[in-house]
């Protein structure tokens, strides 16, 4: 019997680490994307210890047909995608609206919107065709808000939530679970740690094995209840709207 296939697109040493565990610990095959192998490292890791097949392929979610072509031969190689998990994103860099350069949000859309369309744009018809399948994709509390600071992450991740919902309301009815995950928190990883410093105190952060558990969780979806918006945050996390 064949296993489902799974694929993560942004396949890094936090939540892609995670959900390549815990998605690979439920039986999944595991297909990771990202810029370069080495960047997939923990995920590769972390899916062949859940005793899952395991294959990386690169992309560069700036490029879209290097998207469609990697995805392409997953489906040809692999087997038919059964979920789909968008959790690539651009740069977290501060700045001015007004001090925001055209190649900086030109950057920024390609990798929230193009990219994640082109994703979606790959694994929708089959999903469709077969009435099943499910479509990630991993957000934040900015797609709810502008920013003073963060102007770049908040638009493209407006622009992410967009998509998500356009086609969720365009393609649930043909059975696909389509899903944008709103994490309003900041995730207990590496870079995080270092950022924190002194500061550190994983009470305040949110565990990326536990958010994965929540991926899962909505996997798990009956169709006449489902959620097309989560939001996620650790207890102690004060909202911010």
């Amino acid at each position: 019997m064949t296993k489902p296939v799974c694929v993560i697109v942004g396949a890094g040493e936090g939540l892609g680490r995670a959900l390549a565990a815990k998605f690979a610990s439920r039986a999944f095959d595991i297909a990771l994307i990202s810029r370069s192998e080495a960047n997939s490292s923990a995920a590769i890791e972390a899916a062949v210890a859940g005793a899952a097949n395991v294959r990386f392929f690169p992309a560069d979610a700036t490029r879209p047909e290097t998207l469609e072509l990697a995805i392409a031969t997953i489906d040809r190689e692999m087997g038919e995608i059964d979920l789909l998990i968008y959790n690539a994103r651009g740069a977290f860099a501060a700045c001015d609206p007004l001090d925001m350069s055209y190649a900086a949000l030109e950057e920024v859309y390609r990798v929230e919107v193009i990219g994640a369309f082109a994703a979606a744009k790959s694994v929708l018809p089959g999903m469709i065709k077969r009435s099943q399948g499910s479509l990630f994709f991993s957000s934040a509390t900015a797609a709810f808000r502008g920013s003073s600071t963060y102007p770049l992450y908040a638009i493209g991740k407006f622009g992410l939530r967009a998509l998500s919902q356009s086609l969720s309301k365009a393609y649930a009815k043909n059975r696909v679970h389509i899903v944008h995950f709103r994490l309003d928190c900041d995730l207990d990883v590496p870079v995080m740690r270092d950022l924190y410093g002194e500061d550190y105190d994983p009470v305040k952060l949110a565990d990326p094995d536990d958010v994965a558990e929540t991926y899962w969780l909505t996997y798990l979806q009956p169709r006449s209840a489902w959620s097309n918006e989560v939001e996620i945050r650790p207890h102690t996390e004060a909202w911010t709207y």
